[in-house]
């Protein structure tokens, strides 16, 4: 019988901030894809107080890819474990933990560990996966810092709005409507250009050009991971200036009421741009309630599009 092969990786970073901010962002899975640039999409499966498991999408080497994982958190440690319990191939095993040192100078060091095996151990796997864990490592551990030593607290950079909408024509045709995108350019007036590609089922890149209500225009890039009839989460790669990250998802549900469309979004804020985009004056506070207003109204105005397009009115709730 073959030995399996374990290897091991090791990435860390000092963080300019208290180790509890840094253990709170790692902790919080679901800021990941609006803080972390691989992450696209984080849907929970199970959830206590010290231990979850959860779906993840991510790009790796490139490519979207999935798997589950299940993490146990210790907050007195600061340490948090985890271990795939489906991987993707070549990956057999995967799994580590998240280590966060107190420094005496008040700043914490992060030890991201993963060890991991692929089948048949070979060579090119092998050193393809190294390859992704360095490079999604290096831009875990640089978002953590980013966002830590902002100096501000997190909730007051990075934090998440919903919007509902009831769809009387049917939750599976408003699922269609934003599946769709590839159409929104005739359909929807704040978009006047889309380009969208879907080279895996499932797994959309969608490039458009849209305009503000001051007609300004704006290009946006991101990728959708399309589940139907009932969800489709996106991460947004090309950002605006107030932005360094947004995640967003669309929900379509039919509830006792009825069926209804949600659009929930997860942004992080940019703070040093915030005066230049908004006026000497601006705040961070006047950046959140911009954001809000700038990216609810593009998804109001999609969901009640596609609420018309399936034959019925709508009223917005938020």
């Amino acid at each position: 019988m073959e030995r399996t092969v374990i290897h091991r990786t090791e990435h860390t970073r000092v963080v300019s901030a208290p180790a509890q901010v840094v253990y709170d962002l790692v902790a919080d899975v679901t800021l990941w894809p609006a803080v972390f640039g691989p992450s696209v999409y984080v849907r929970h499966l199970e959830r206590d107080e010290r231990s979850e498991v959860f779906e993840i999408w991510a790009q790796v080497n490139g490519k979207v890819t999935s798997w589950t994982s299940r993490r146990v958190l210790d907050p007195a440690r600061r340490y948090v474990s985890f271990r795939q319990q489906r991987s993707f191939a070549p990956v057999t095993s995967m799994a580590g933990s998240w280590l966060l040192r107190e420094l005496p100078d008040g700043s914490t060091e992060v030890v991201l560990r993963h060890r991991f095996s692929v089948e048949d151990d070979a060579p090119a796997a092998v050193q393809a996966l190294i390859t992704a864990l360095d490079r999604n490592s290096g831009e875990e551990l640089a978002a953590l810092a980013r966002v830590a030593e902002l100096g501000h607290p997190v909730a007051d950079v990075v934090f998440s709005f919903t919007d509902v909408v009831p769809i009387t024509g049917g939750a599976a045709a408003a699922y269609d409507f934003v599946n769709r995108a590839d159409l929104w350019a005739e359909r929807l007036p704040h978009v006047s250009r889309v380009r969208l590609t879907e080279d895996e089922p499932g797994v959309q890149d969608l490039e458009m050009d849209t305009v503000t209500a001051d007609g300004s225009a704006h290009t946006t890039r991101s990728v959708r991971i399309c589940h139907e009839p009932s969800w489709i989460a996106y991460k947004q790669h090309v950002l605006p200036k107030l932005l360094t990250g947004h995640s967003g998802l669309w929900t379509f549900t039919d509830g006792p009421d009825g069926p209804v469309a949600t659009a929930r979004h997860t942004v992080a804020l940019n703070p040093a741009t915030v005066r230049e985009v908004l006026g000497e004056q601006a705040t961070l506070a006047d950046a959140r309630a911009f954001v809000r207003e700038a990216l609810g109204r593009n998804s109001l105005t999609t969901m009640t599009h596609a609420a018309a397009h399936t034959g019925e009115g709508s009223q917005v709730s938020a």
